[in-house]
């Protein structure tokens, strides 16, 4: 009984790790890693992202993202790309998706949270603030 109260606990607190990510690494090459918390983790296939992560590629890195909602993001070389704010509701598609491009490009193709509400992405530059109103673009923001 022990052992299985035990199995139980560890099943909810795994669940509980994960409960945070709002997307996931697809594909990676070259220099590209994950900021979270002050800490550098490898931008490698199969990782998660987060709300206030930082995606970081280096002179030959790119970084491809889906998100929970199917949004498609792509970060080519020397790039730095913050998740801002991140909030998705899988049974209404209702949600917000706030991201801070400072410096490099990023191509994307937005997912159900535009469908549903087209003001609900947003690109924030340097310079500029994007709102997404269609479905597919890029961004790029130099030195």
């Amino acid at each position: 009984m022990r052992q299985l109260l035990l199995a139980i606990a560890l099943g909810f607190a795994g669940a509980a790790a994960h409960a945070g990510d709002v997307g996931q690494v697809k594909t990676a090459s070259g220099s590209a890693h994950i900021e979270r918390n002050g800490r550098q983790l490898p931008a490698q296939v199969g990782a998660s992202v987060q709300e206030g992560d930082t995606l970081v590629t280096g002179p030959d890195g790119a970084v491809g993202l889906t998100f929970t909602d199917n949004s498609l993001l792509s970060l080519g070389p020397d790039s730095v790309l913050k998740i801002d704010r991140y909030a998705f509701d899988s049974t209404t598609n209702a949600g917000q998706f706030d991201t801070s491009l400072r410096r490099g490009t990023l191509a994307a193709v937005s997912g159900r949270i535009v469908k549903q509400r087209p003001e609900a992405m947003r690109v924030h530059t340097p310079s500029s603030i994007m709102g997404v109103r269609g479905t597919e673009f890029i961004v790029s923001v130099g030195d």
